[in-house]
């Protein structure tokens, strides 16, 4: 069953600890102190809803989850199932997705209900996530973030994150992977929290899963 929604205990440290690394991202911290991250405690729902959030923009991902947790009820593999592909995609699911969403929630029971993720390291969760179809790095980072609430993670091929750092750190102009990947190893081990607050400076709507 879904825990109570819960915040990082280490979130106070990590600002405060970023904003002495980092002037440039200080600003953009005290400019936008709420919410923070918050994690609903339900690892299936959260994966399932970034499966939904995939390539598009955080306000499509939110209209469409709001469709389709309204179809399925309690987001768990069975209700998922009931529905038939075509009313999931009526929710504005692509084909792709419904498919990803139907394989994923009947491998899930069979084979990842027992898990204790908590135990597993950043490595091994991601190992466990990616073997889903459907679920690649970036999906399996949204998990680490926004479910596990692991403190050191940064999505590098998440493009809201990569045009904040363009648009922060480099005028706008286009970096690449080796460049970006240096920005943010100057925020470790805290960049979960500095990929929270670029992704403010991007999207009003705070990024959620």
């Amino acid at each position: 069953m879904p825990v109570a929604s819960q915040t990082p205990e280490y979130w106070s440290e990590a600002c405060a600890e970023l904003c002495v690394k980092d002037p440039v991202l200080a600003k953009v911290i005290k400019k936008y102190p709420e919410p923070i991250l918050t994690s609903k405690g339900d690892l299936f729902s959260t994966l399932i809803r970034s499966i939904v959030g995939q390539q598009i923009s955080v306000l499509a991902a939110d209209a469409i989850w709001g469709r389709f947790s309204a179809l399925v009820g309690e987001v768990s593999p069975e209700p998922i199932l009931k529905p038939t592909p075509e009313m999931l995609k009526n929710c504005g699911l692509t084909s792709r997705k419904v498919e990803y969403i139907r394989g994923i929630s009947e491998t899930w029971t069979r084979e990842y209900a027992g898990l204790d993720w908590e135990i597993l390291s950043d490595d091994e969760v991601k190992r466990k996530l990616i073997a889903l179809r459907g679920v690649g790095p970036w999906t399996a980072e949204m998990i680490l973030m926004f479910s596990l609430l692991r403190p050191d993670i940064f999505p590098i091929d998440d493009i809201g994150a990569i045009r904040a750092i363009e648009n922060i750190y480099n005028r706008g102009e286009v970096m690449t992977k080796d460049e970006l990947l240096d920005q943010a190893n100057n925020w470790a081990p805290w960049r979960t929290v500095a990929t929270w607050f670029l992704w403010r400076t991007i999207d009003d709507e705070p990024v959620e899963y």
